[in-house]
């Protein structure tokens, strides 16, 4: 009998063999970087579904472009100062000698595609003038970077909203049980909900694992309400704006998959986020989701790797689902 997939150790994107995951936070600027760091050049690609992104280098990951690998993956608040995160990303994986080496004796050429979220109106001190300091973070953060790492409001989700409640930093992980092994990593700052009419069950609920995120289950007849209620009440906070609200993922696996093909493990994973938010995918959301393969698990040729893809793409949707109702959850513990 085949048992069925597990998290791996950590239950974290870092159980997927050679990433490391770094976070600034800054509790007086109500904002921060988390830097996602490979051990090599591995396969990406990203998918964008949100109406208002805000990325940096993701043209760099398309199929029928030259690149398509990264050294490392970067995510901020502070919206397009935010992006400046991947300025001190490269700077500090370069000085270690980590990227592209196009000429002798010229500068290693790191790939750090970047995605920001909206957290400037929150009410921390955003009077930085001519020095935001998300490139400095972005130093910080790679020097950070480790195996096991914290959840919650912590990081590119330490300024995130949910809805109307505070968002967050989550990951979760799937051990597939035949050497694949696939990691989600999302800073979560939808203008959806992640919760149910209830208000307190998730709409991941039917994926999580072991209590991850609460343990609550509907009770009796859970109604799947009409979303635009919760909207309009979003409206009144002044919440329903373009390019002030998204989700940010990176979903991971350590499979020998193209950039196409990681292309496809990040459509599948966008399914995750419509799982866990409702609505999801808004005009006014820039939902995200980078896609990464190590290439150290092989999976074959013809239509039993086209199954593998797809099974790595339904384990990257739930686990990407289970990391934002994580994110949400720690953050109300106070993580």
């Amino acid at each position: 009998m085949t048992s069925l997939p597990r998290p791996g150790l950590l239950n974290l994107i870092t159980d997927v063999p050679g990433l490391t995951v770094g976070h600034v936070t800054d509790d007086t600027v109500r904002s921060g970087a988390t830097v996602l760091r490979t051990d090599g050049f591995w396969a990406a690609a990203v998918d964008v579904r949100g109406g208002g992104p805000g990325t940096r280098e993701t043209e760099a990951l398309a199929p029928e472009n030259l690149v398509g690998r990264v050294h490392a993956i970067a995510l901020a608040g502070g919206s397009v100062f935010g992006l400046a995160i991947a300025d001190g990303v490269v700077a500090a994986l370069s000085a270690q000698g980590q990227g592209l080496a196009l000429k002798p004796g010229s500068p290693a050429i790191p790939v750090v595609p970047a995605a920001v979220l909206h957290d400037l109106g929150n009410g921390g001190d955003k009077a930085w003038g001519l020095e935001p300091p998300y490139r400095r973070w972005g130093i910080e953060a790679v020097a950070a970077a480790a195996r096991e790492f914290a959840l919650g409001r912590v990081g590119a989700g330490r300024g995130a909203m949910a809805g109307h409640l505070p968002g967050g930093l989550g990951s979760a992980s799937l051990d597939l049980g035949d050497g694949l092994v696939v990691g989600a990593l999302v800073a979560a700052n939808p203008i959806g909900s992640v919760y149910m009419p209830d208000g307190h069950t998730f709409w991941a609920w039917p994926f999580e694992i072991d209590g991850e995120f609460g343990g609550h289950r509907p009770q009796g007849h859970a109604p799947v309400v009409d979303p635009l209620p919760e909207a309009s009440r979003l409206a009144d906070l002044g919440r329903l704006q373009p390019g002030v609200n998204t989700t940010l993922a990176v979903v991971a696996c350590n499979a020998d998959l193209s950039t196409a093909e990681c292309k496809r493990l990040a459509m599948m994973a966008q399914d995750g986020i419509a799982r866990a938010v409702r609505p999801a995918h808004t005009p006014f959301d820039g939902d995200t989701v980078f896609a990464l393969a190590s290439g150290a698990q092989g999976l074959g040729d013809g239509r039993a790797r086209a199954v593998q893809l797809g099974r790595l793409g339904s384990a990257a949707a739930d686990c990407l689902a289970r990391a934002l109702a994580r994110a949400v959850h720690e953050a109300a513990r106070g993580g």
